[in-house]
């Protein structure tokens, strides 16, 4: 299967190098980096504004030996573009009328699709377009015959795959996206999902950034991909500079750029996500009402439809960065922003639920696990803010029947460093109780450990907490995170699902180990604390609810439910993006199939750095798919804490609703297929 299957759609800007007023030898560059670009099985190539001619030719373009010569180069790429799989769209001047118009010629497969004239022209400071050319909005014809092709004529063209669901293309050129209101945020509105700006552009100190700034918010806007490409070398340096920027952008990502003032050909390409946008599109209802609200200035435009020809032959190879933390940054500076990001949202939700309960203590379960760390160390971090003492932290660990030594002590560690009021809770005694009345064949000394022995653990820990909780004047802070509560690895009511506010509710498990690195590296603790932090980030995650076994080996979460940093993969590309499962599968490949491919935090040691063949990939998901569907029913019931981030958030008062009795077969099957 292609990338085209799974919704991407390959686009590709290219810059040649050209000779400024030498048409014939800017449409051979033009041809080949077509070529280029077809060989990369790209849907779409852009070029810059009036490629074929340059764009620093000043009166030169009044020329008719140019206009000629541009006419001529556009046969030349409309007969090599025969047989090649891009939609084309190439700059140059022709006259319409009495008028002669900056134009971007949109082709495909030796077929002239139409021609988009330029809306806005710049006449200020260095430019001085209105010397030569008209606005589209002075054309008296929206039809052009150009080479004896009849086609449309405007800025009000959407160019519409037939044959590639959500590939819909508008084309302006430069200054048209520097206004206020582009045209193609109308075509945006009207349905246009990529968007082409072909650029003259030329380079000053701090254009480089505005472009980026100005791309990535358009796209992020429009909820498009966005496509600018400026003129690079060969243009005239009379008085300007030209750096051959050329940007793919996405909703507000940057996918790819070129290399700035670059001396040779160009050409940069990536994978839009088609599904994505679609997606996006369909939740954000505002932007439909938008759309009704301008239904009158978006009806006429004018659509025309484009078959892109056999798209299952395209290669696999993705090419865009999947990350596989997309819960954490893999910069160092855009990563340590996210971290104290959440930290502040974090205790700003717990320092208002004790202000709004007027209550100034806190019960909290400490396991010397990373859940429960990182809400302590959030515990202390907001009292010390709102100026009440740690020792207000009410912290308890409870040992069970098979806490480790190990455990334990690096509980006490953190309690003890931390300043907390940290008290030891045998639980034992009371779960040998229950297990007694219960019948249960432990309490004969049989060795049964099933899953009722292990939430009589679970739920005598939750009760001791909220009746500790009752007796102090206190809140129960819940330290269960958003993978726990995806997967229901969670005891459901008088268990760990239960508490009076938790702040790690929307926390997954690859980001508190993220969160916990970088606490370490602020500084900000003693290094008794940092140690057993240290300790913790190193050990095995486990509930440690049964006994080692014969072997020695201690009970691990992963080895049942699966890779933890799988399934944060897994939750957020199926609740974000709402992905067929196929699809989730295939970013999987790619973000984890190769241990090379793509850069790993700095944080993350290299013993811990994986890679994951498809069958593991597809058993994990499957596993993933019947848990998360399985577990609504606890979900629906869980307790207030803040919402962290873009697909952080399984609440039902929130983000995410669905009944607790729905069936997995349809994601099953649709991954199976």
């Amino acid at each position: 299967m292609s990338v085209y299957s799974h919704g991407f759609a390959r686009v590709a800007g290219a810059v040649p190098v050209i000779k400024a007023a030498d048409p014939a030898f800017n449409a051979e560059r033009t041809v080949e980096l077509l070529r280029e670009a077809a060989a990369h099985d790209s849907a779409l190539v852009v070029f810059p504004e009036l490629g074929l001619t340059g764009y620093s030719i000043d009166d030169l373009v009044q020329q008719d030996a140019i206009l000629d010569a541009a006419l001529a180069g556009l046969a030349r790429i409309l007969e090599a573009s025969r047989g090649l799989r891009p939609v084309v769209a190439v700059g140059l001047p022709l006259n319409v009328g009495d008028a002669l118009f900056n134009c971007a010629a949109v082709l495909r497969d030796g077929e002239l699709l139409g021609v988009v004239p330029k809306s806005y022209l710049p006449n200020y400071r260095e430019f001085y377009e209105q010397r030569y050319f008209s606005a589209a909005r002075d054309a008296v014809t929206d039809t052009v015959t150009v080479l004896g092709h009849t086609v449309p004529f405007g800025a009000d063209l959407i160019f519409e795959a037939t044959d590639l669901p959500g590939f819909a293309l508008h084309v302006e050129i430069c200054e048209d996206g520097w206004v206020a209101i582009p045209p193609s945020t109308w075509a945006s509105l009207a349905g246009a999902t990529v968007l082409a700006n072909l650029s003259g552009s030329p380079v000053t100190v701090g254009k480089e950034s505005y472009r980026k700034s100005l791309c990535t918010g358009h796209s992020a806007r429009c909820i498009a991909a966005h496509l600018y490409v400026a003129a690079g070398y060969g243009e005239s340096t009379t008085d300007l500079a030209w750096d051959a920027d050329a940007l793919i952008t996405e909703n507000g990502t940057l996918l790819a750029r070129s290399e700035q003032f670059s001396m040779a050909d160009q050409i940069i390409t990536a994978d839009i996500d088609l599904d994505r946008l679609r997606q996006e599109r369909l939740r954000m209802i505002s932007l439909r009402d938008q759309a009704g609200d301008l239904r009158d200035r978006l009806t006429p435009l004018r659509r025309i439809p484009v078959r892109l020809g056999t798209l299952d032959d395209a290669d696999d190879a993705l090419r865009r960065l999947v990350p596989r933390f997309p819960f954490v940054p893999t910069g160092t500076a855009d990563r340590e922003m996210r971290c104290r990001e959440v930290r502040n949202i974090q205790v700003q939700g717990l320092a208002q639920r004790l202000r709004s309960t007027g209550l100034q203590k806190i019960v909290i379960g400490v396991s010397g696990g990373l859940d429960s760390t990182l809400a302590l160390l959030v515990a202390v971090d907001t009292f010390d803010r709102i100026g009440l003492p740690r020792t207000n932290i009410l912290a308890y660990t409870m040992p069970g029947f098979a806490t480790g030594s190990a455990t334990l002590r690096r509980a006490h560690e953190l309690m003890d460093s931390l300043g907390v009021s940290g008290t030891e809770l045998d639980i034992r005694p009371s779960c040998e109780q229950m297990l007694a009345d219960l019948g249960h064949p432990y309490a004969n000394g049989e060795k049964v450990f099933d899953i009722t022995f292990e939430n009589v653990q679970a739920g005598e820990r939750t009760s001791h907490l909220f009746r500790l909780a009752n007796h102090h004047g206190a809140v129960v802070l819940g330290t269960g995170d958003l993978s726990e509560l995806a997967l229901g690895w969670c005891t459901y009511g008088v268990g760990d699902q239960m508490s009076h506010y938790n702040v790690n509710t929307s926390v997954p498990k690859t980001l508190i180990q993220h969160l916990i690195r970088w606490m370490i590296d602020t500084g900000e603790y003693s290094a008794r604390t940092t140690g057993t932090l240290r300790e913790i980030l190193d050990d095995v995650i486990s509930p440690e609810l049964v006994p080692p076994g014969e072997d020695g080996a201690v009970q691990s979460t992963e080895d049942t439910v699966g890779p933890y940093e799988l399934h944060d993969f897994f939750l957020y590309y199926t609740t974000r993006f709402g992905y067929r499962p196929s699809k989730v599968a295939f970013l999987a490949r790619h973000a984890w199939g190769d241990v090379t491919r793509g850069p790993w935090s700095e944080m993350m040691p290299t013993d811990r750095r994986n890679q994951y063949d498809d069958a593991t990939i597809d058993h994990w998901l499957a596993e993933f798919l019947r848990r998360f569907m399985g577990a609504q029913f606890k979900r629906t019931a869980m307790p207030n804490g803040p919402k962290i981030g873009s697909g952080g958030s399984l609440s039902p008062r929130g983000d995410w609703r669905s009944p607790s009795d729905v069936s997995a077969r349809t994601w099953l099957d649709q991954l199976r297929q």
